[in-house]
């Protein structure tokens, strides 16, 4: 995958004032905006009915964030619309890359990225590919009754096999050569499941994918639930596990809790949580749950009654254990709130986190609208009293509406912030009127998980079991997380695909519980036996959390996975392509839930580099103040990944990574060293971050995998 030495004789063809057609071949500089679109292939006619008329409404040269030609248009008949960045000529090489979001979402979302590793029509350029995204069909309103929203199949995978199939004939109308384009697909999260579900049920679409952050068909409600109830019972002891867990800490994180916090937190890490990603504890909310919650209710409404009146369930069992927590709170409605006051006074409007996130929680937050004047919460007359509140509903007790529940995201004193689709309705309200604020229908879903016992493919389930197989607790009519995984990825991921996949996982991920990529590889494996090497890896990214955007975490915490990602699919292109089987899958065992790697680069295998910090088992240091301390660590790439390009240190400041060391290109394996001294009193962490590049490549953004370590320093 070739630089583009054509962008940089481009740039200095516009600047010398040259026409843009000198960029271009004779193909590229006509235009096809308003005019008859390229005619379907012989394939393209085979296709799907329903994408028959295609069409191209936009197509401009354009130079940011690379020279590309821009093309956007959609299919005659249908809410699909498209994008297509290709690249100039001399910089393709026969493939595309298409990013698949979570829900459906805009088709424009790549030019709103940054420039550089993030960007990914940037980063298909790099790679000798032109981009391709889609608004996924249309908009859904995922509050409204599955069976009245658009046919899930379109938004599933169908929109997307229509726009990915239609951009070969653009490309052999505009590129010299008429072979067939290769095409990889990927996204994260839902969008991980629309990655399977469009592999699975589609044939010559894509030669391989690229699913990351992965779910399972028993995720949706249960790998939030089951946060939920351990960040309601756990609540400020949270800061004692995480102190515990970290490096240097006393490595017993339940040392502290009273049984029933003990029991919460057993449950939720047998569950598959990371117990080291609960440093984040008191922002991270409760991320997807806020767009699954009414879904929940719709689909099981007698649960909610069920929970507090019959045995077996929590809310009957041990009603005392929601006493601090239980909220109904009658009061008026005194103004509404609009987006833009509480912009103005820094109301956190987010409903799935206590702050504003990743792009992954960005995509699906956009079904609230971005309308400044939108009224999206409201002034009470009087504060609610101070609870553990992660969620519930504003009840109208009075007025024309009385008896509609409007879903509440958050309390901040007086004002209640709306949930997902509740602003859509929060004009109906009017001043005066009397509601409830109301949470123990959201109080009943955290302990649902409990009530949806599957199959023993689920051992995280074992939990829930007696030693005879049975459920210990009583089970609901049905299992509704398969349901919502069959609505967005249009199967049920059974493992059976044509062409090459790669998984892209991350340890830390508290959404999408980590053992659930290795769920999938288990059915791959069923699928394709002694082959299952010959078309599926699987990646785990350590230190990684859920996102894939940048984000204010705490760096000397977290590594993106980004730069796996995108060695993946530079991966997943050679191996379609050219047979070139990429780097053996990360080795790992699970225990009670818990995904574990080896300590060694050379036994963890996969492609991320392993950094250590050579101090002492407890990686802990107590020193006097004034004592300068010389630290020594490693840094080691899986063997056939690639060359270390990155060392730098921090000590325990404003994780600016003040220091980093020289280091010579080429070298698989490396030993450094910093020194520091240690002046104030006071706990701090030294952290040694690294990074390996398949090609050694230091000045790149791109394919950059990052891993890190640290060590407790305490000064007396």
């Amino acid at each position: 995958m070739k630089p583009l030495p054509i962008a940089l004789f481009c740039l200095a063809s516009i600047s010398s004032f040259l026409p843009l057609s000198a960029c271009m071949s004779s193909s590229q500089s006509a235009s096809l905006a308003g005019k008859a679109a390229p005619e379907l292939s012989v394939d393209d006619k085979q296709a799907d009915i329903l994408f028959k008329q295609p069409y191209i409404d936009i197509d401009e040269w354009r130079e940011l964030p690379v020279p590309h030609r821009y093309i956007h248009g959609g299919f005659g008949g249908t809410t699909t619309r498209f994008s297509y960045y290709f690249p100039p000529i001399d910089a393709f090489e026969g493939r595309f890359f298409q990013h698949i979001t979570p829900v459906p979402d805009s088709e424009n979302l790549a030019q709103r990225r940054p420039l550089g590793e993030y960007n990914n029509i940037e980063f298909a350029i790099d790679s000798g590919a032109y981009f391709v995204e889609t608004n996924g069909g249309g908009d859904v309103d995922y509050t409204a009754p599955m069976g009245t929203r658009m046919d899930p199949s379109i938004t599933a995978y169908r929109a997307n096999a229509a726009a990915a199939r239609y951009s070969r004939t653009v490309a052999q109308s505009i590129y010299p050569t008429k072979k067939r384009p290769y095409g990889y697909a990927y996204g994260g999260s839902g969008g991980g499941y629309r990655t399977i579900g469009a592999i699975e049920n589609t044939r010559d679409i894509w030669d391989g994918v690229v699913p990351y952050v992965i779910g399972s068909t028993m995720a949706i409600p249960n790998m939030f639930t089951v946060r939920m109830h351990a960040m309601r019972v756990i609540g400020d002891k949270f800061s004692q596990i995480v102190d515990a867990v970290d490096a240097g800490g006393n490595a017993d994180p339940y040392v502290s809790l009273d049984a029933e916090e003990a029991d919460a937190l057993r449950e939720v890490t047998k569950m598959g949580f990371p117990i080291e990603s609960w440093f984040e504890y008191d922002t991270m909310g409760v991320h997807g749950f806020a767009a699954l919650y009414q879904g929940m209710r719709a689909a099981d409404p007698t649960y909610f009654t069920d929970f507090w009146t019959t045995p077996g369930y929590l809310g009957y069992d041990r009603p005392r254990s929601f006493e601090r927590d239980r909220l109904q709170f009658t009061t008026r409605i005194l103004a509404p709130i609009t987006a833009a006051q509480a912009a103005h006074e820094r109301i956190n409007t987010n409903p799935f986190n206590a702050k504003n996130d990743t792009d992954l929680d960005r995509q699906s937050q956009a079904h609230q609208g971005p309308d400044g004047a939108r009224i999206i919460g409201f002034r009470l007359a009087e504060t609610p009293p101070a609870t553990n509140f992660l969620g519930g509903d504003l009840i109208i007790t009075s007025g024309e509406y009385t008896g509609e529940e409007l879903t509440v995201a958050n309390i901040v004193d007086d004002i209640v912030i709306l949930g997902m689709g509740a602003a859509d309705r929060a004009g109906q309200l009017k001043i005066g009127d009397q509601v409830r604020v109301d949470n123990i229908n959201f109080l009943a879903a955290q302990t649902y998980h409990r009530h949806q016992v599957p199959g023993t493919d689920f051992p995280v389930w074992d939990q829930f079991r007696k030693a005879d197989g049975t459920p210990k607790y009583p089970q609901r009519p049905m299992l509704i997380s398969p349901l919502f995984v069959q609505a967005t990825a249009g199967s049920q991921m059974t493992g059976r695909f044509k062409g090459k996949m790669i998984v892209v996982a991350a340890l830390w991920d508290r959404e999408a519980m980590p053992w659930q990529a290795d769920w999938y590889r288990q059915r791959v494996a069923k699928q394709l036996g002694n082959l299952v090497d010959d078309q599926f890896r699987l990646y785990y990214t350590d230190r990684a959390l859920h996102g894939d955007e940048p984000e204010p975490l705490d760096s000397t915490q977290v590594v993106p996975y980004q730069g796996m990602l995108q060695q993946a699919l530079r991966d997943v292109a050679a191996w379609a392509e050219a047979g070139t089987a990429p780097p053996q899958s990360t080795r790992y065992k699970i225990d009670d839930g818990q995904i574990e790697v080896p300590s060694s680069a050379t036994q963890r295998k996969g492609l991320q580099p392993v950094v250590k910090i050579d101090l002492n088992a407890a990686a802990r240091l107590v020193v006097a103040r004034g004592t300068t301390v010389d630290f020594q660590g490693t840094i080691s790439a899986p063997p056939g990944t690639g060359s270390i390009v990155l060392a730098e240190w921090d000590f325990g400041g404003q994780a600016s990574y003040p220091f980093r060391n020289d280091i010579t290109y080429g070298e698989r394996e490396i030993s450094i060293n910093a020194r520091h001294t240690f002046d104030t009193a006071g706990t701090f962490f030294v952290v040694l971050r690294g990074a390996s590049q398949r090609q050694g490549n230091g000045d790149t953004p791109f394919g950059v995998i990052r891993n890190l370590d640290r060590v407790r320093v305490i000064v007396k």
